[in-house]
């Protein structure tokens, strides 16, 4: 049986992309470890059918993380026996790259953004030049590498003379738990709480926004920071901050709410080519999604009449106006979300993974 490990620097709890990639190989037989990290708050509840490698690093974030990640992972498969590895993201090719080279098995590298360019590196220089320079050496010479859009991929090929495959963020096809129910008027947000992603606008347009409620769904660096601003703001009864939803249970919590929101800012080349997964499992939902009208969301928003896109610059206040109109109108809601049940049938994994199969047996081929 072909042996394949899946390195993330996530703890894979609520990882999808790696979750998807996992069953997918799984069911095709081949024998998968999906190999992250172990976090103080990491649930072993939940066992996937695929095997599971958690590793303990002392250091939480960094360059002190990342360094030690790369180093036990290549120790890690170094005295592990493998067939293939897929890399999921720049963090953990180094090691991937090593153990490669040094086994001499292919690598699949799969970067889930344009990990170079996302908005926590605008103003650290170094930072930036070093994961750069790391990448430019890294990805020379991989024959087999996958991405998340056409516009990733076209940045990515444009830089290194690579190719990547688009396979994009699609959910496992799933059944609408609920009625739709537009008077309901639970606005949602699901993935990290970054920088740039329009949570605080979001926050500050519950101030205007009548009868609703906000569900975040995730964690990330300025959580802390967004939960003192609904506090300031007197809005803890109305922002319910969710957490981490392991992805088994994400669907349920989504196709409670009315409307799910995606309204990333422009502030780098990541974001303007960015294809959330959240886009595509607020569709599975069946919810009527406002979306940045960011190029990549917006193609998919404008050729499947699910929502609307409005200005990746739009302030508060317009943010609240927006969505109020789009929930004070039923008819409008019904609309997008009866459209959004019908691409839900076409845009699942069922229909994507045969790319990502394609890919393992290309590069086991070499």
């Amino acid at each position: 049986m072909t042996k394949v490990i899946l390195l993330a620097t996530s703890d894979l709890i609520a990882d999808q992309r790696v979750h998807r990639t996992a069953l997918s190989l799984h069911e095709a037989g081949y024998d998968v470890i999906a190999v992250g990290r172990k976090l103080h708050y990491t649930s072993k509840e939940e066992t996937p059918i695929y095997r599971v490698k958690h590793l303990r690093i002392f250091a939480r974030k960094g360059f002190m993380f990342y360094a030690l990640f790369n180093l036990f992972a290549f120790f890690y498969l170094i005295f592990k026996r493998f067939d293939i590895i897929q890399a999921n993201d720049l963090d953990t090719l180094l090691a991937a790259r090593l153990a490669g080279w040094l086994r001499k098995k292919p690598v699949i590298y799969d970067s889930h953004e344009l990990f170079t360019e996302v908005p926590e590196l605008n103003n650290r220089p170094k930072v930036r030049w070093f994961w750069s320079s790391l990448e430019k050496r890294l990805v020379k010479g991989l024959k087999h590498c996958s991405t998340v859009s056409e516009g990733v991929a076209n940045e990515l090929e444009q830089r290194h003379g690579v190719k990547f495959q688009v396979i994009r963020n699609l959910p496992l096809g799933k059944p609408l738990l609920n009625e739709y129910q537009p008077e309901k008027r639970i606005i949602v947000y699901q993935g990290a709480l970054n920088v740039g992603r329009g949570l605080e606008r979001l926050i500050v347009a519950m101030q205007h926004i009548s009868n609703s409620t906000l569900w975040i769904v995730g964690k990330g660096d300025i959580e802390v920071q967004l939960k003192t601003l609904a506090s300031e703001l007197g809005l803890n009864d109305r922002v319910v901050f969710l957490g981490r939803i392991p992805y088994q249970s994400l669907h349920a919590i989504t196709a409670k709410a009315t409307i799910g929101v995606s309204i990333e800012e422009d502030l780098c080349i990541s974001y303007r080519f960015a294809l959330p997964n959240k886009l595509f499992d607020y569709i599975q939902a069946g919810l009527p999604v406002v979306v940045s009208d960011l190029y990549e969301m917006k193609s998919v928003v404008e050729k499947y009449g699910v929502g609307m896109t409005i200005p990746s610059n739009c302030d508060a206040l317009s943010l609240a106006e927006i969505l109020n109109d789009c929930m004070n109108n039923p008819a409008m809601m019904q609309e997008w979300h009866r459209n959004a049940m019908n691409a839900a049938k076409e845009l699942v994994w069922e229909n994507e993974k045969k790319l990502l199969l394609n890919l393992f047996r290309d590069a086991l081929k070499d």
